[in-house]
């Protein structure tokens, strides 16, 4: 009888020991949700990508305490749909939402009871909910955070712009603040604070830092640890959009970009300094919040994941910031740590998406999301980061003002393709060609992967048309002399407005 039992008692503690999302202790997990806004993917330490140095220590150190997603991809490059999409399950080309000047309020999708925050989620099973920085930005139910204190721009230095190239947010230099009186300090204050108190509920906790968002404003110290005898540019093409759709050309603003300026004006690596710079402060903050998290009880209990929004242009395809659909603009960073299912070193170059978080935690905590969620559960990969896997690394993008089309694309292991109009495609052979500097579309080599790549993305039919810009329509008013309006929203703070602006 024993021999018998034996093999269903080490069967059964098998699958007690596998279970998603339980420590050994077995109690119920928390999650610490970390997000960080335009900090691109240069810290992988991917020469590939960037050859330079960056000091992240404590992003590199959480990467390697649990599975970092290597290949990892926002689901739209601009800040308010990307965290639209990812706090709300709900894809771009479902929602309508691609570009951050889109009236949110009209997309009949988002609107529909069913439609649950991830914070919701977590709020409705019983957890505490706080949120503290920039989490999300321009959609949100704010009835369901405990406490939320959404982000705020630091004050420009006196003098500014100090890069003396450009007004607005297109600026860098040193902060005359002190460390501790930046608002992305003051929210990581208060995200440790959370993690030094006692809580008698499960906490769903979410620190999300403004930085490295322009403009490029933090202490001199920063600055310092990138001398510019030292500092590495990026690989950049002289003729990089000649072989481009117009459409993509026009994405890429040409030689009109301040990519050009800023690159004849012999400020390129001033500009590279001071990205890297205001991108070790992040991480600084970060660290600060996770050294809070070790010391706490609650180490052993609580799921981490971090990710950036989006991905960032320092001048690649003649471009600057995001809002482009090539590799810089949507390559993003995604890691996770949770006890009893990830293992330290874990590394995977799936290709997945911003969109598998929310049924990634789900799933962790054992939670049941809304049915109106996208994406795929991360789970598989967090056990067994070879395990197969079929691409969700679909992104989303429209013109910020001629929203009469979607604009698709998605990152795969044949490569990339991407489909702006119906005879405007790209697709580069990203094994051979990293830096997705010639476009194949046209070579026939490539039909029958181009054709595989096709079926894989959104049909025009399928894809939601745009909303409506808000943008176009300030312009209009704008230039019918009914408002003087400025053309972005420097700021937008409520968590129900509509976004313009960033």
């Amino acid at each position: 009888m024993a021999n018998l039992l034996l093999p269903l008692i080490l069967a059964t503690v098998f699958a007690l020991s596998h279970s998603p999302a339980r420590a050994e202790s077995d109690k119920p997990m928390n999650v610490l949700f970390l997000v960080a806004d335009d900090l691109n993917s240069w810290l992988l330490e991917d020469a590939e990508r960037y050859a330079g140095k960056v000091i992240a220590p404590n992003l590199r150190s959480l990467a390697a305490s649990g599975v970092n997603f290597t290949r990892a991809y926002t689901a739209a490059p601009v800040c308010s749909p990307s965290r639209t999409a990812f706090f709300s399950g709900v894809t771009p080309w479902k929602s309508g939402i691609y570009n951050n000047a889109q009236t949110i309020s009209t997309s009949e999708v988002m609107n529909q009871e069913a439609v649950l925050s991830l914070a919701g989620l977590f709020k409705k099973s019983g957890y505490g909910t706080f949120g503290y920085g920039k989490i999300t930005h321009g959609w949100d139910q704010r009835e369901n955070w405990d406490v939320k204190f959404g982000h705020k721009r630091d004050p420009a230095p006196p003098g500014a712009p100090l890069a003396k190239l450009s007004g607005g947010e297109q600026d860098w230099g040193p902060i005359h603040l002190t460390e501790e009186q930046m608002n992305d300090t003051l929210g990581a204050d208060r995200a440790v604070a959370v993690l030094q108190g006692q809580h008698d509920k499960p906490f769903f906790l979410a620190y999300g830092s403004f930085n490295p968002h322009m403009p490029w404003y933090v202490p001199k110290k920063y600055f310092d640890m990138y001398p510019l005898d030292q500092v590495v540019l990026p690989e950049l093409r002289e003729n990089d959009l000649d072989d481009l759709p117009p459409l993509a050309r026009a994405v890429s603003d040409g030689i009109g970009s301040f990519a050009d300026k800023v690159i004849q004006a012999g400020k390129h690596k001033e500009a590279v300094q001071a990205y890297l710079a205001t991108t070790t402060y992040v991480d600084t903050q970060i660290g600060r919040v996770l050294d809070a998290l070790e010391k706490s009880p609650y180490n052993d209990n609580t799921i981490v994941v971090f990710l950036t929004d989006h991905g960032f242009h320092l001048g690649e395809k003649h471009h600057w910031q995001k809002t482009t659909l090539w590799e810089e603009g949507t390559h993003v960073l995604l890691m996770f740590r949770a006890p009893g299912v990830t293992e330290a070193g874990g590394v995977s170059q799936r290709f997945v998406s911003l969109m598998d978080i929310y049924p990634t935690l789900a799933e962790l905590c054992g939670l049941t999301p809304p049915a109106t969620i996208d994406g795929r559960s991360l789970v598989p990969l967090l056990k067994d980061p070879k395990a197969p896997w079929e691409s969700t690394a679909i992104t989303g993008l429209c013109d910020k003002t001629k929203t009469d089309m979607a604009y698709i694309s998605i990152r795969h292991e044949l490569g990339r393709y991407t489909r702006y109009g119906a005879d405007q495609e790209e697709f580069y052979d990203a094994s051979r060609d990293p830096h997705e500097w010639n476009n194949q579309i046209d070579n026939p080599k490539y039909a029958n992967t181009v054709d595989k790549l096709r079926a894989l993305v959104p049909r025009f039919a399928e894809a939601a048309e745009p909303l409506p810009s808000a943008l176009t329509k300030k312009r209009k008013e704008s230039r019918r002399g009914t408002k003087n309006l400025p053309a972005v929203v420097d700021e937008v703070t409520s968590p129900r407005s509509d976004s313009v602006g960033e």
